[in-house]
């Protein structure tokens, strides 16, 4: 153990590295030893919970001796580095001592109980959270990354400190990328683009979410950081004057008003320079004339006053004043943004907070450890992080693997902000370009569910209405409403593609298990069964034996098509499934027995778009796995020999009073005249058919083709349209398509 501690360098000699600007990309890391670490955490910990963390140490380094990391170098560094990373934003003892040991589990023989042995079980939660699942097999490494990112991501609903910790984990494998294969590099970097660095910007961690970006940035597009690096110097060694020239005017100003704050010009990050360029699609030259000053002054009263003393001081620009104190950002960053035209014509921006409010935008919920908080800031950041956790536990239950789920967060990690308020004064924030359906479902998963309309400044709008800040909205919501799966197409935020993907998963499940309860029943039938008197011990012989835990999942798995009616009615009703499906076959066509289509059997009955079969055509239909029961024309060609598809067709014909409404084609050849589509499509609604679509095409210079999708209640009906379509003089010929 002494060789351990003999090795790690004095932070004394060896300075921390925080690689944002040029200078530092190729800097050594800082190695801290153990005492220098234990001295700082005496700052602000009592001796015994230090103690505590240096008895951690110790384990840790026994579980890991031997192990070395891809530089070479003893890998207790790596967990040493971490818990200085979580040290300096003031973590409490147990969570630094998960830190130390938040791969004891994953690279060594000591597993979670032996660590909640020798600590206690808060401090083997979180390292559990924070270790990946390689003990299962995967077919992919996207899908093990996402069921790790899934488990870690769940453990932080339990405790945020999980993503803390995991941050810290990633800004120091950030640091030491270096050692990696350059295609190692890449990904790793693409998935702290992706993943880890808005996380950190969503808990409003801002001095990690920079690190993290800046490394992801130099490892994954290494020409494209040195380029804009390259052209950055040299506008900023043009313009060194006028960002002193503005910090001179500035500090001025607030003297003479006798303001005490503290004035701060920085450089904007490569990262966000080349983000903003990219998502914007703006040149070099506009992105980079905004220069961003930071004014930091005591009080909220005082921001307001400093406001005006700039705007005073230099022109605003219309339109681009943001009020993030009197309206948070979603991670609870606050501050006022206000953009000027500076010396020169060139924009500058400035940034008017507190203190409190620029400790807030450095440490986001962490502060809520570092400061001990009861300050309003810190418990509005702890307020905005719960709420977005208890999102994630939304998304996770709607979500049908841990892919999916992954697909959701990444949506939901992105929040370019607009700011809506419900009826009665509450702020909601959306990711920018929410709609509607984002905005119920962000009230609630019953609101999203059941809405139906709504209004924005009570007026009545689309579901798909794009949201602007301000903006109030009233959302009208129905009983017996339900989600649309066209709704997929528009909404924006994880929570609402979740929410409704799950709902239509469930629906479908349920509609499942009614149409496989009437098949089986019907099949029953044909042996004197009815479904309900069947034998308790037999049935839960066969649900053991078909590896189904309950009676509805065997009816869902019938109705999706993955078991046929057939052969489970055999078994449950005493029969041996060795049985020849000729003798099956033969008892069917004695006794047919035919599946009445009402038409509202929902998502697990589909009707050919091939042939597309209406209420009054000759039907059959055909058992596709996963999908349920798919109806086409009898006469269909897709259908091929029915007697090669024995196992898979399905008798079936239309109940005597079919609800709703169906889609068929027509082709109507009509004269070339001004106006002849109105009038054809006037005819057709006219009588009650309602026109999904319409493709036309010219056959020649006096004749056009008109296609359209129209819904029909049945034969009948399609029948008085075609016939009232050939009363108009201009239509030379109607044809069903296909005949």
């Amino acid at each position: 153990m002494q060789s351990i501690l003999a090795t790690l360098v004095d932070p004394a000699t060896t300075p921390p590295v925080h690689p944002v600007g040029a200078e530092s990309d190729r800097m050594p890391v800082a190695r801290y030893l153990i005492s220098d670490l234990c001295a700082y955490l005496e700052t602000y910990l009592p001796p015994e919970q230090v103690s505590e963390f240096y008895r951690a140490y110790l384990f840790g380094a026994e579980a890991h001796e031997g192990q070395s990391r891809k530089s070479g170098e003893p890998y207790i560094y790596h967990p040493v580095a971490v818990a200085r990373i979580l040290a300096e934003m003031h973590m409490d003892y147990k969570c630094l001592i998960a830190a130390l040991l938040h791969d004891v589990i994953e690279d060594t023989p000591v597993d979670k109980e032996q660590v909640a042995e020798v600590f206690d079980e808060e401090i083997a939660d979180l390292v559990d959270g924070v270790s990946k699942l390689s003990q299962i097999e995967f077919e992919s490494r996207a899908e093990a990354q996402a069921a790790s990112l899934q488990k870690m991501l769940l453990a932080m609903t339990r405790d945020i400190r999980v993503i803390l910790i995991k941050l810290a984990d990633r800004l120091h494998n950030m640091r030491t990328l270096g050692s990696m294969h350059p295609d190692a590099c890449r990904r790793i970097s693409r998935e702290t683009l992706d993943i880890f660095a808005p996380i950190a910007n969503r808990l409003g961690i801002n001095r990690v979410r920079v690190e993290l970006e800046e490394l992801g940035f130099l490892h994954h597009w290494p020409w494209r950081r040195h380029v804009i690096q390259r052209a950055l110097q040299k506008t900023c060694g043009v313009r060194v004057e006028m960002v002193s020239t503005v910090e001179t005017a500035l500090k001025q100003a607030l003297h003479q008003e006798e303001i005490h704050g503290e004035v701060e010009g920085r450089r904007k990050h490569l990262y966000g320079i080349y983000r903003k360029m990219r998502e914007k699609r703006r040149a070099f030259s506009e992105v980079v004339d905004v220069f961003a000053f930071r004014v930091t002054v005591d009080r909220i009263d005082t921001c307001y006053r400093v406001l005006g003393l700039v705007h005073n001081l230099y022109k605003p620009v219309p339109g681009r004043f943001k009020d993030y104190i009197a309206i948070p950002k979603a991670n609870g960053y606050q501050s006022l943004h206000t953009v000027l035209i500076g010396p020169q014509g060139i924009h500058i921006e400035i940034q008017i907070r507190t203190e409190d409010m620029q400790r807030m935008a450095e440490s986001g919920i962490a502060a809520h450890w570092l400061y001990k908080s009861g300050e309003q800031s810190t418990a509005n950041a702890t307020t905005l992080a719960s709420e977005w956790l208890q999102n994630l536990l939304v998304m996770q239950r709607a979500a049908g693997n841990s892919v999916e789920f992954l697909d959701h967060v990444k949506i939901d990690l992105f929040p370019d902000e607009v700011y809506v308020f419900t009826p009665k004064g509450r702020i909601l924030t959306l990711k920018r370009g929410a709609t509607v359906i984002d905005f119920a479902y962000a009230i609630h998963s019953d609101v999203g569910n059941t809405c139906v309309a709504a209004r924005i400044d009570r007026r009545m709008v689309s579901l798909s209405t794009n949201l602007r800040s301000g903006q109030t909205v009233e959302i009208i919501n129905a009983p017996g409403a339900k989600p649309n799966a066209a709704w997929l197409n528009f909404v924006v935020t994880g929570k609402a593609r979740a929410s409704i993907r799950g709902y239509l998963k469930n629906l479908k499940q349920r509609e499942a298990q009614v149409l496989g309860r009437r098949l089986l029943s019907a099949e029953l039938g044909t042996f004197g069964v009815d479904l309900d008197s069947l034998d308790p011990i037999r049935v839960a012989a066969y649900l053991e034996e078909a590896n189904q835990r309950t009676l509805d999942d065997l009816l869902g798995d019938i109705g999706l098509g993955n078991r046929l009616a057939a052969f489970v009615a055999r078994r449950l009703a005493g029969g041996d499934e060795d049985e020849t499906t000729q003798a099956m076959q033969a008892d069917k066509d004695l006794h047919p027995h035919r599946l009445a289509i009402r038409g509202t059997e929902g998502m697990v009955v589909s009707f050919a778009r091939c042939c597309r079969p209406i209420p009054g055509d000759t039907i059959a239909a055909l058992f596709s796995p996963g999908r349920g029961i798919v109806v086409h024309r009898s006469e269909c060609r897709n259908l091929g020999s029915l007697e090669t598809k024995r196992d898979k067709r399905l008798d079936v014909e239309w109940a005597n009073e079919p609800d709703g409404e169906f889609p068929t084609e027509i082709r109507v050849e009509i004269g070339n005249r001004r106006g002849a589509l109105a009038v054809v499509a006037g005819a057709i609604a006219e009588l009650g058919s309602n026109i999904e679509n319409v493709h036309s095409r010219e056959k020649d210079g006096m004749t056009t083709a008109l296609e359209f999708l129209i819904l029909v209640k049945g034969r009948a009906h399609l029948a008085r349209i075609m016939r009232r379509l050939r009363q108009i003089p201009l239509v030379l010929r109607i044809t069903r398509i296909p005949r």
